[in-house]
């Protein structure tokens, strides 16, 4: 039986406050700005990209930090972003150094696949910008463009297609995408934290992976069902969180992964 492969990458690493993973009540009105807030509550968590070898192709899940942020961070991120986290990226950490050391070249990408457009997970896309195609919701597509929260300048000059989430199997919606058609890996709309959020599913020898991308930034997240603090849509990322847990009750799946998850482990499968 066909399967796909997967490998974990991280790219680099975010400091920010608690309240943007975890959400919080508390009199503050924007917790998760980390403004105003004690230093003592920022933590660092890892930014996640993915490899997935499908039998007819290969595919990268997000982007994690451009290169530049080694010398300009606070340009690259830009304001006011640069106030609410800071990012680091280690010498040979940037995607497409990571993807050399394994012998892939941007070129041989035959899509890269972004979850949502924030900065954490598209700053990036510049390294991988020879894949044959790049690709998101038309939802987060058409929000990105539109709304705050996002950092237009990292995809500027770079064609990303979008598409229409269509009838699948899975999410809280059963709407998503069978990427290539034969069940082994389906984008799952999960929307909530952003309008467009993608989750992916991918089908491994063991049974079934699924890269949860920020519906939850930890296993904690959908154990105790806690929001993340940025959200778009609060009754939707609610249900896409429900959803998730109820997916990481399945005998089939083999693990849930949060992008964010300072527990996440550079790992194949």
């Amino acid at each position: 039986m066909d399967v796909c492969t997967l490998q974990v990458f991280h790219c680099g690493d975010v400091n920010m406050d608690r309240a943007l993973p975890y959400r919080e009540k508390t009199w503050h009105p924007l917790p998760h700005s980390g403004l105003l807030r004690s230093k003592s509550k920022r933590v660092t968590v890892p930014v996640s990209a993915y490899l997935i070898e499908h039998p007819r192709g290969r595919v990268l899940v997000d982007t994690g930090w451009h290169e530049i942020l080694r010398t300009e961070p606070e340009r690259h991120i830009g304001f006011p972003f640069s106030l609410v986290f800071r990012g680091t990226l280690p010498a040979g950490a940037a995607i497409h150094e990571q993807l050399a050391a394994r012998g892939v070249e941007p070129r041989d990408l035959d899509y890269v696949i972004l979850t949502h457009l924030h900065a954490d997970h598209v700053s990036g896309l510049p390294h991988v910008r020879e894949a044959k195609k790049i690709l998101t919701t038309q939802a987060e597509w058409t929000a990105a463009n539109k709304e705050f929260g996002y950092t237009k300048k990292m995809w500027q000059g770079i064609t990303i297609d979008t598409f229409e989430p269509q009838s699948i199997p899975f999410g809280p919606y059963q709407q998503g995408l069978d990427l290539f058609g034969d069940g082994l890996l389906h984008l799952v709309y999960t929307p909530g934290h952003t309008r467009g959020q993608l989750s992916i599913l991918v089908k491994v020898s063991a049974g079934y992976v699924l890269l949860a991308t920020d519906v939850g930034y930890s296993t904690r997240s959908w154990e105790e069902m806690i929001l993340p603090g940025v959200l778009a849509d609060e009754q939707q990322a609610r249900e896409s969180l429900q959803w998730v847990r109820d997916f990481s009750q399945r005998p089939d799946c083999v693990a849930v992964i949060a992008n964010h998850d300072p527990n996440l482990q550079v790992k194949s499968y």
